[in-house]
């Protein structure tokens, strides 16, 4: 017998406030936390972490929740869902049980290690009919919407050409992102993933019909899953007929903290996105015209971190049911492995 799509599915009951656990609690999972507890969106449940600190730190956003230090004491709690914050080896074994226990994920990016792994996951998601999301920030600034929303309107008409980069002048600081056998890759799958996934979500998604990668260490050409890539740079090219050139870096010689910036070249006029003075947080987004004009689509400030979690916990209140939009991240990860030279 077949099995019924989502659309014949029984739906889940609506959540008044879902009960969510969170798995992993440094700078980035503490973060999310905070940005749920100050919109009061759902009940922190559960709290897990091995390092007891990290548990302490956390428990100050949450004071009523359980404090846990192994993954299964978690799972076992009463939730809804689970926010997945842990190291990149963790995700898949964590997410996949988690959605077959019943409870909904959103997972810190990637959401895996290489495109088996993505499968596995979202295959998961699917079988329970529970919603995953991954925590793809940059698609919810207000700069990135507005470029999209211009591209689909037809106002920078055909797109030939999107240009991308983010260079980091820091670099992770946790040994587990330099093995790739742990994280799965260096600085293309860290930062690079942000410039593929906005530049096939604000496309529509078109097939990856060729791609090429040079990816180094130190100056020197990385040998594939010998150690973990801190500059690369690789060429798409789309079937719609348009390319995408990036480039990523961790420790970057670059003048600032950071250099992140999309620039989408269409027949019809240009849309670009950028940081701001080397910030992180500050961007700006600009509409360029074919009479060399241009036009601000969005500045800086805006508080966009946490806009990623709490859309995920919107979607999570009104249903728990599988969203098949998830399945575009298989694309993005197929494409990262083929920069790798996994597909060889």
């Amino acid at each position: 017998m077949n099995k019924p799509s989502v659309f014949e599915r029984a739906s889940p009951p609506r959540l008044n406030r879902p009960r969510l656990g969170f798995a992993g609690l440094g700078w980035i999972g503490r973060h999310r936390l905070a940005a749920l507890a100050a919109s009061s969106a759902a009940e922190i449940v559960g709290l897990f972490d091995p390092v007891e600190s990290a548990r302490a730190h956390a428990a100050e956003l949450a004071a009523d929740a359980s404090c846990v230090s192994e993954f299964d004491e978690l799972l076992a709690l009463d939730l809804d869902g689970i926010v997945i914050a842990t190291p990149n080896a963790l995700h898949a074994p964590q997410a996949i049980a988690a959605l077959r226990a019943g409870k909904a994920v959103f997972c810190q990016k990637p959401l895996a290690r290489t495109r088996g792994e993505t499968e596995q996951i979202i295959a998961a998601a699917d079988s329970a009919d529970r919603l995953l999301h991954v925590d793809l920030s940059y698609r919810f600034t207000t700069g990135m919407r507005q470029i999209r929303e211009l591209i689909h309107s037809g106002a920078l008409g055909r797109i030939y050409a999107v240009e991308a980069a983010f260079h980091n002048a820091y670099g992770p600081d946790k040994p587990w992102f330099y093995d790739p056998a742990l994280s799965g890759g260096g600085c293309l799958l860290d930062l690079g993933i942000h410039l593929i996934d906005l530049t096939l979500w604000c496309l529509d998604f078109p097939t990856v019909s060729n791609v090429t990668g040079h990816l180094l260490r130190t100056g020197e050409v990385v040998r594939r899953d010998r150690m973990a890539e801190d500059y690369a740079a690789a060429q798409l090219l789309l079937a719609d007929g348009a390319s995408l050139q990036l480039a990523c870096s961790w420790r970057a010689p670059a003048g600032c903290d950071a250099r992140i910036g999309l620039t989408f070249f269409g027949t019809a006029g240009g849309a670009g996105f950028a940081n701001v003075d080397g910030s992180f947080y500050d961007f700006k987004a600009e509409h360029f015209l074919p009479d060399r004009s241009c036009r601000v689509l969005a500045t800086p400030p805006e508080n966009w971190g946490g806009r990623a979690v709490l859309a995920w916990v919107r979607r999570l209140t009104d249903s728990a049911a599988f969203d098949p939009e998830i399945r575009h991240l298989n694309q993005v990860a197929d494409t990262i492995d083929r920069i790798y030279g996994r597909d060889l």
